[in-house]
């Protein structure tokens, strides 16, 4: 039978308790975080509130995840063939021969930060939609490839259009370039990103940990497979040079139109490497009509 007097005290530490402001508690062994204090009558370690402890410092949640999102600044610039977001492929890897340029910022450019990079294959962008900005955000998007007319969960798709603007690509790491004056570059191959969009992050692609052959495709497997037969003209094609004419004729195989168009009349046009290519789409069949020189010294927006 526990003693009446007992029995009041444990009364009295609940109410202490009880009373006291919130805050985390730090278990353990006797040593740091309890000052080497016991308890008078367990006999136990004394603990000392987190954010009681000299030198440390805690902070809420929702305030610590906006000062570090503030934090967040672009390490490198990636520089491509595409000054504008039209005609850019709607996913990385689907245009092999596409060429992206990833130069660092100044802070970031010593050589030791991208040390043992060459030894992978493919490489993890995170980026900035900086072209994509907007206030506030909706649940609800319509992806073009499913015509333009239904609309599925923003965090079921890849739109440009989150709450946050991050994207996320895997492109194959050509090769790393030590420059003099810009310091390490990296060469990519498939990179679906406009020309001078921010990257936030660089991370190797690890096929033990990222390849998942059984992974399930949603809708994406009725939008997947969609290419479209070429019609280059040898005259208009023959003004790219050479290592841009395969990605030129590929990019326009996906078909860069809006998923939604369809009319076999109108001409549409996408810059691509100081070109605006003018075409028409009849029957599955792509036609170039038309190759103009961009006036902006070669379409590239540097940044």
């Amino acid at each position: 039978m526990l003693q009446p007097g007992l029995c009041m005290y444990r009364a009295d530490l609940a109410e202490m308790d009880r009373r006291k402001p919130a805050g985390r508690l730090i278990s353990g062994q006797a040593g740091p975080f309890s000052d080497g204090q016991t308890h008078f009558r367990t006999g136990r370690p004394v603990f000392r509130r987190a954010d009681r402890l000299p030198g440390r410092q805690v902070r809420s949640g929702r305030k610590g995840t906006k000062e570090e999102m503030d934090k967040i600044q672009a390490i490198a610039h990636i520089h491509t063939d595409f000054p504008e977001k039209f005609g850019i492929p709607r996913q990385s890897g689907l245009v092999e021969d596409l060429e992206g340029r990833i130069v660092f910022e100044p802070e970031f450019r010593n050589p030791d930060a991208v040390r043992g990079l060459e030894q992978f294959s493919h490489v993890w962008l995170l980026w900035k939609f900086s072209e994509n900005e907007r206030e506030g955000w909706q649940p609800t998007v319509r992806p073009p490839r499913l015509g333009g007319n239904t609309r599925l969960g923003v965090f079921a798709t890849r739109s440009p259009f989150r709450p946050n603007g991050i994207g996320l690509s895997c492109v194959r790491l050509k090769r790393v370039e030590l420059t003099e004056k810009e310091g390490p570059v990296l060469i990519v191959l498939g990179a679906d990103l406009m020309d001078g969009t921010p990257i936030l992050d660089i991370k190797p692609y690890i096929p033990l940990a990222d390849c998942h052959p059984e992974a399930s495709e949603g809708y994406t497997k009725e939008t997947g497979k969609h290419a479209l037969l070429v019609e280059f003209p040898e005259e208009l094609l023959s003004r790219y040079p050479e290592e841009k004419r395969g990605a030129a004729a590929a990019l326009l195989s996906q078909d860069p139109r809006p998923g939604y168009s369809s009319d076999p009349e109108r001409v549409y046009g996408v810059a691509f490497a100081g070109y605006d290519i003018r075409f028409r789409v009849r029957d599955g069949v792509l036609t170039v009509c038309g190759l103009e020189p961009r006036g902006d010294g070669g379409g590239k927006r540097r940044s």
